[in-house]
């Protein structure tokens, strides 16, 4: 290195800049308006384009693209477009970017971190908006993070000020959502938070209520009602699913109070009309205490394992009992079909002996892999070997395989004959494929029809 080099160099180490060639940045043109407030932004995503683009022939400044994006910029991380853009910054594809102001980029800590970062590190120049710029020196690079900062405060106080105006609404009895079934939100600004009785559903509500509580309807009786003779329709035009007609019956909203938020244990009275008196509302949540009551008492083998080959419901099963002559009272387990995709479903019903048997049959039929059961069976050698002992007495010299395959038949049908529910169970969730059952009829999927 000759004398004049080296002492360039280290003039440039102690700090003294020399005259440079101009930098083309290549600036990328992002645009974006917040979908959590687009009523209150003053400057749409075009016009945000056209004022930068005026700027950019004024100055004479290189767009390379234009991107727009409608995300709000509260989280960081969460807009794709803008995390394509930072990637592409990297790679070097754009040294600046354009925007309406700071906050179009960031309304968080870590993208405001990440844009420094890429100054810091050289890969991105500069910022440019409509009335500043920034660049990589340390009073830019502070002024933009003032700014960043500032317009995470903003974020952070309307937060906070929205809900303390939604505390100030629910105890004036006011409702800050949607209105449930049955009601109908009000649209004038001076009455905002105001919910009115729906004339067209809120009759039908009422009955809901009634027939559960006078008439005990469950729930499903309630839905085929709604749906088949009533052809109930919320407000967006759509039926009211099984779910919804219980959290329906079980919302406090209806005959009057409300929590708010849900599972806060802060209870209101609302200023709304109630639908139900609480005497009513209470009888219908005993009336749905008693049916899950009942539900949970009594369990059964082979429920929501079986489809109907009519109309794709599941299969379900009841109990029935029977009062003999000498005074004995006999109980009676049948299948049948849900009718939950077809009210008029004519499945018909089967005794639960009746239907072992059927599924007994199948497992005679079928190739034993499809039962899928080897696994649990081997495990279970020390009961295995009982029961080969006291059930099949099997002849020692049959073939092992034949041998080992008719011990694992037997063992399914022991276990649909003489295993318990959970047993029962376990054994039919290992079949490979579904079963059907139409017209009292059982099958495999796919399979040929196994009859009794």
């Amino acid at each position: 290195m000759d004398n004049a080099a080296l002492k360039m160099e280290q003039m440039g180490q102690s700090g003294v800049s020399f005259p440079k060639e101009e930098i083309k940045i290549k600036y990328c043109l992002y645009a974006r308006k917040s979908t959590e407030s687009e009523e209150m932004q003053v400057l749409s995503i075009d016009s945000q384009i056209k004022e930068m683009l005026q700027i950019a022939e004024r100055d004479n400044l290189e767009i390379v693209e234009i991107r727009k994006e409608s995300h709000s910029a509260k989280n960081s991380g969460q807009r794709p477009v803008y995390n394509e853009l930072i990637k592409d910054i990297r790679k070097g594809i754009f040294t600046g970017i354009m925007t309406w102001a700071p906050d179009r980029l960031s309304r968080n800590a870590g993208d405001l971190g990440v844009l420094v970062d890429l100054m810091d590190q050289g890969l991105l120049i500069e910022i440019r908006t409509y009335g500043q710029k920034f660049s990589n020196s340390p009073n830019e690079k502070f002024l933009l993070m003032i700014l960043g900062s500032q317009a995470k405060l903003e974020n952070d106080n309307r937060s906070i000020n929205v809900k303390r105006g939604m505390r100030t609404r629910v105890e004036m009895g006011l409702w800050p959502g949607v209105a449930p079934t049955g009601y109908l939100n009000s649209k004038r600004i001076d009455k905002k938070c105001e919910v009115s009785i729906d004339p067209q559903r809120a009759p039908i509500i009422l009955q809901m209520f009634e027939k559960v509580a006078y008439e005990q309807w469950s729930g499903r009786k309630i839905y085929h009602w709604l749906k088949f003779e009533m052809n109930f329709k919320t407000r967006y035009g759509k039926p009211l699913a099984l779910g919804n007609i219980f959290r329906l019956l079980q919302n406090n909203f209806y005959h009057g109070s409300y929590e708010y938020p849900k599972k806060s244990g802060n209870w209101y009275t609302g200023k709304h009309k109630p639908i139900v008196s609480k005497e009513l509302f209470d009888k219908v949540q005993e009336q749905l205490k008693k049916e899950q009551s009942h539900k949970g008492n009594k369990e059964f083998a082979f429920t929501k394992l079986i489809t109907c080959g009519l109309c794709g419901s599941g299969i379900t099963a009841q109990e029935k009992f029977k009062k003999q002559k000498n005074g004995d009272v006999h109980s009676y387990i049948y299948y049948g079909c849900t009718r939950a995709r077809d009210h008029a479903c004519k499945c018909g019903y089967i005794r639960e002996e009746e239907l072992i048997e059927k599924i007994v049959l199948i497992i005679d039929a079928i190739d034993m892999n499809e039962l899928g059961l080897k696994n649990k069976f081997q495990e279970e050698v020390a009961r295995y070997n009982h029961f080969q002992r006291n059930v099949l007495k099997a002849d020692k010299a049959t073939n092992a395989r034949k041998h080992k395959e008719v011990d694992l038949r037997m063992y399914a049908k022991y276990i649909l004959r003489e295993g318990t529910i959970l047993e029962k169970r376990e054994l039919l969730s290992c079949m490979r494929s579904r079963l059907i059952m139409k017209n009292k009829i059982l099958m495999l999927e796919n399979a040929n029809e196994v009859q009794s």
